[in-house]
């Protein structure tokens, strides 16, 4: 029981071409699973800042203006906020700012702290809001390696 020449010469470009297709069809699925599969599960993902000011009100106790400032994250941060007497400012019209710290920012977690700005006119309502926000360490510093 023999094979011919020819029937192995066939069976060998059949395999050929099967694998020929097979390259085709699943180089670019396995490409583009590659390139977009996104981090891996063991990686650190980089979260940004996302800083707010929640609330704006005058002391009536001290007239000073106190905002309160949400921040999520992965860190600590410094933000600057700015107390003005109207959103749009005009030209040339400086703002007062404050900086608060808030330290130790966890993922998926938002941290409050509060900024108390200057002596407020009576008769101002006060406008708040986030200038800056600069992180005080690099992310992930001070965690345990290992």
């Amino acid at each position: 029981m023999g094979v011919s020449t020819s029937a192995l010469k066939w069976q060998g470009w059949l395999v050929g071409l099967v694998t020929l297709a097979g390259l085709l069809v699943f180089a670019p699925l396995g490409l583009y699973v590659w390139a977009s599969g996104g981090p891996s599960p063991h990686e650190a993902v980089e979260v940004e800042p996302q800083a707010r000011v929640t609330a704006c009100r005058v002391d009536p106790a001290s007239r000073r203006v106190v905002a309160t400032v949400e921040v999520t994250g992965r860190g600590s941060y410094v933000v600057t906020v700015e107390f003005r007497d109207r959103e749009h400012p005009g030209p040339g019209t400086r703002a007062a700012q404050a900086l608060v710290k808030i330290p130790g920012v966890l993922p998926g977690t938002a941290e409050r702290a509060e900024a108390v700005g200057p002596v407020w006119p009576a008769a101002t309502i006060p406008w708040c809001g986030v200038a800056a926000t600069t992180p005080t360490e690099p992310t992930g510093a001070g965690e345990p390696t290992g």
